[in-house]
């Protein structure tokens, strides 16, 4: 019985590789005939495991999703991963899953052997988490936009502006865009005849529409970098284009994911598309990177840049030379 209860636990790990798989290739891997296979096969669906069959020279097996979820076999850099991502989901940006998460991180944590609850708690233990306070996003809201960009079903919803000003959208979702710190949905607006990014938090869908619509193709960059360029540079008062004299992925190091669109000019450089309430500000931004720059635009940024610069300069020069003999220093009992 252990023997049978075994070959089918190696059974199922090889059927959630998620490929098909002949019958005469898992009895080579279980070392059985195909009959017992056959066997094994229906034990698993009377345990609540769908695994579709076909006949033929191409025919075979593959798990496949069943009404009900049934026990998943993870290895131990998945369990690890899914431990990691519970965890994270539990204090993250989307509400309405906290419960949840920290309800499947105590059943997994509770069967995780001894090994593998030593690195989660390492992981745990080590972690401290900057995330920045901000508005979160409503689970249900983040289901119904995925919803309707996975069934190509045109969404309809009211949109809270920036400047509070409410509106109805009609529009084409194509994807969300999770920044690190907020969700953006990137879609075609019908009214505007134009792409659109939208803050995710600030969504309140609709009853569905039930209207379909062709897909279109994503904004030049795709769907990330169309709205990167929205958040980092477009949507703030001030703007700038910078050249940075390192590569994409020095630079990334340094970089928020909201701080602006990077785009790659060879291998030793690239261009950020940034934005900030004043050109000052982003002048300081740039100089607290500690990385060689030039300013593409606008002229007044680098009249700014030189300012400062002049400034540092004399700064860093050393003071006169005094006439006064310096105080002799405190006793030290």
């Amino acid at each position: 019985m252990l023997e049978t209860s075994v070959r089918m636990l190696r059974l199922l790990a090889l059927l959630q590789v998620h490929r098909d798989w002949s019958g005469a290739e898992l009895a080579h891997r279980l070392e059985v005939s195909t009959r017992t296979v056959r066997n094994d096969i229906e034990r698993l669906r009377i345990l609540g495991y769908r695994v579709d069959s076909s006949r033929g020279v191409a025919g075979g097996y593959r798990l496949a999703a069943g009404s009900a979820l049934p026990p998943l076999l993870l290895d131990d850099e998945e369990a690890v991963a899914v431990a990691v991502g519970l965890r994270a989901a539990a204090a993250g940006s989307v509400t309405g899953i906290e419960e949840a998460s920290l309800r499947a991180l105590a059943k997994l944590e509770q069967t995780l052997p001894a090994r593998l609850r030593g690195r989660v708690d390492a992981l745990r233990s080590a972690t401290v988490s900057a995330a920045r306070g901000g508005p979160t996003v409503d689970a249900s809201v983040l289901e119904a936009i995925a919803a309707a960009c996975r069934d190509h079903e045109r969404l309809r919803f009211d949109y809270a502006a920036a400047d509070g000003t409410a509106t109805v959208r009609l529009v084409e979702p194509h994807g969300l865009v999770f920044t690190g710190h907020r969700w953006y949905l990137l879609a075609w607006d019908l009214d505007r005849d134009d792409w659109r990014s939208f803050r995710a938090d600030r969504i309140a869908p609709r009853a569905p529409t039930a209207r379909r619509f062709p897909p279109r193709d994503p904004p030049p960059g795709g769907a990330a970098a169309h709205v990167l360029r929205g958040i980092g540079s477009a949507s703030w008062p001030a703007r700038a284009r910078v050249r940075f004299a390192v590569s994409q992925s020095e630079l990334m190091s340094r970089l928020e994911p909201p701080a602006g669109l990077v785009t790659p000019i060879d291998e030793h450089s690239c261009l950020v598309e940034t934005g900030s309430n004043t050109l000052h500000d982003i002048a300081v931004y740039l100089g607290r990177l500690d990385l060689p720059f030039t300013v593409v635009d606008p002229p007044e940024l680098r009249g700014i840049v030189a300012g400062l610069a002049a400034r540092f300069a004399a700064a860093s020069a050393p003071p006169e030379a005094s006439t006064e003999a310096p105080a002799p220093p405190p006793p030290v009992e």
